[in-house]
């Protein structure tokens, strides 16, 4: 009998595994996913806008300058419900580690027509409402929703915050909101990022000790057909959803979940740039990773992406191209090859081309700025041939293929479907290998028309300080992350 006994626990202990359910400890809280299919119309509309809000032109260098970082979530494919009110009013809503608000819209929205498509906040019919009243605006997209903060317990699986501050959106915008899949966003970044000092949600769970470690961890399945497309687990992590060990690094920024990178290798092959290191926020509410064009136009050109063929960016090669080459080979750094143009004291010392010169008309002003950006990609590009040790004709010929796969700016890049053949692209992260396979990074779309593939990176503009990454679903399905509040640490180790 006791034999018995002892198999049918073992049993039961096995299938409990194999379900996924054998987690830490008590005090945690699990919230399940769940996946809805992507829309091109929607993917191509997606944008993430980063400002600088002091110091933000590009020569500064002001140590004190701060980002904000802002998204209009039309890419978003991860979401699951949560409970506002007692009993329970359900909202559909995407769980970001890029923002720290929590938002629904509200019954008072009488004027935008997307509060009319989905679900919304009735305080009347909660017994635990409390009134705030204070207006409050979150940027979404170029502008912003609007609305007042109220209270009421939130109900996040099988959890219970007490009186959490949330915003009950009345106004939100034109028509950015209105194709959203989403009723609202559960922000899990910093406080002070976008919240005007109130305190969300996941540091309210930490301080009514709902969990019993400052951590939470996020799984998203790589099984296109499974039920379960992935899981938050707060205060702590399930051991079936990674193999091996957490690759930890510090967060570098106050405020964002931000981590620094290293060198990126497109196959065996150093693009370069952030051999120095740069910025990454890692967010669980986009679907791609966006980086510095600079980059992704190497990308594009190594897994034959499309991109947009720009006279600009060829005239900076055949005009300027011998300049920038014998300023590297004189040991000068490619950032400051382009120097002329981008302070507009001085041009590149080529005097048949007057509009380089100094001007004061707006629109001129503009010009300039364009090709400083192509000129410093240009340097860049160059430069690594000359690391390379390869010939100037060469070199230029690589900058010229370069310039016909610079990406669509905010757009989106198609490739092949067969993606066998294409490299494996790496990042850097603690002095540790993360690479991606072309099947993890080329995202898949089905509609009427048939199946398309798109690259699942995308350009980003440029960080107030230095190329910004933005590390998105296309890597997090590839890497279980934790995220430890404790230690200020962001952990990745190879998702099961």
């Amino acid at each position: 009998m006791g034999i018995k006994v002892l198999l049918a626990a073992i049993l039961i202990w096995e299938i409990t595994c194999g379900l996924g359910l054998n987690v830490y400890a008590d005090n945690m809280v699990r919230i399940e996913l769940k996946r809805q299919s992507m829309d091109l119309n929607n993917i191509r509309g997606a944008r993430i806008y980063v400002k600088g809000l002091k110091g933000s032109n590009r020569n500064s260098a002001s140590s004190d300058e701060q980002i904000v970082y802002i998204k209009n979530y039309r890419d978003v494919q991860y979401f699951a419900e949560i409970g506002i009110g007692s009993p329970p009013q359900h909202f559909t809503v995407v769980f970001d580690t890029g923002s720290s608000n929590l938002w629904v819209p509200s019954s008072k929205c009488f004027f935008s027509i997307a509060c009319y498509l989905r679900s919304t906040y009735k305080s009347r019919l909660s017994n635990t409402y409390t009134k705030n009243g204070d207006s409050c605006k979150i940027p979404f997209g170029t502008g912003s929703v609007h609305g007042f903060f109220s209270q009421d317990d939130t109900k996040i699986g099988n959890a219970v915050i007490k009186q959490q501050v949330f915003t009950e959106v009345t106004k939100e915008g034109y028509f950015t909101f209105l194709r959203a899949r989403f009723d609202g966003v559960l922000g899990l970044g910093f406080q002070g990022a976008d919240s005007r000092n109130v305190t969300p949600v996941w540091n309210n769970m930490v301080l009514q000790k709902i969990v019993s470690k400052s951590i939470f961890s996020f799984w998203l399945n790589r099984d296109p057909t499974s039920r379960m497309a992935g899981e938050i687990l707060f205060g702590g992590m399930d051991w079936t959803h990674f193999r091996g060990l957490h690759t930890y690094v510090p967060v570098s920024k106050n405020g964002y979940w931000e981590i620094e990178i290293g060198d990126l290798f497109i196959g065996n092959n150093s693009t370069g740039l952030c051999q120095d290191g740069c910025p990454a926020i890692v967010d669980t509410g986009t679907a791609f990773i966006s980086g510095p064009t600079t980059i992704l136009t190497q990308i594009n050109h190594a897994i034959g992406a499309e991109g947009v063929v720009s006279s600009h960016c060829k005239t900076v090669v055949s005009d300027y191209g011998k300049t920038i080459w014998e300023r590297l080979l004189s040991g000068l750094h490619p950032d400051k090859v382009c120097h002329g143009i981008c302070t507009n004291n001085q041009t590149l010392g080529v005097s048949h081309e007057p509009r380089m010169g100094i001007r004061s008309s707006k629109s001129q002003r503009l010009e300039r700025d364009i090709l400083c950006n192509f000129c410093e990609m240009v340097a860049f590009w160059i430069q690594v041939e000359i690391r390379k040790e390869r010939s100037k004709d060469l070199a230029f010929q690589y900058a010229n293929q370069l310039c016909e796969k610079l990406p669509n700016p905010g757009g989106k890049s198609y490739i092949n479907c067969d993606v066998f053949s294409l490299p494996h692209i790496t990042f850097t992260i603690g002095n540790k290998s993360f690479p991606l396979s072309p099947d993890q990074y080329v995202i898949r779309v089905d509609d009427h028309q048939g199946v398309h593939c798109l690259s699942g990176f995308t350009a980003l503009n440029v960080h107030p300080q230095g190329p910004l990454w933005v590390l998105g679903d296309a890597f997090l399905r590839a890497y279980h992350t934790v995220f430890d509040f404790d230690n200020l640490q962001i952990g990745f180790a190879e998702s099961a």
